[in-house]
């Protein structure tokens, strides 16, 4: 299980606040979109190679947390 806590970064200088993924400008926004246009895992990392398997689960279960409701710390 992927621990959210240890990838997305938030700044407030970066993407406008929005969470990143490890203080890259990849936003979980973006990956979530990507998701949702229907791309696969391997099809995005394929695209951003910089990206993990791991970055986008955290991506999966930080949305899902705040969709949750649940106490978010970065």
């Amino acid at each position: 299980m992927v621990d959210f806590r240890q990838i997305i970064t938030i700044e407030p200088g970066k993407r406008g606040g929005k969470p990143c993924i490890r203080g890259m400008r990849i936003t979980v926004g973006d990956i979530l979109g990507w998701l949702a246009s229907g791309m696969t895992i391997d099809e995005i990392i394929s695209d951003f190679p910089e990206l993990t398997k791991d970055d986008i689960y955290a991506a999966l279960a930080f949305a899902a947390a705040k969709e949750n409701k649940l106490r978010i710390a970065a």
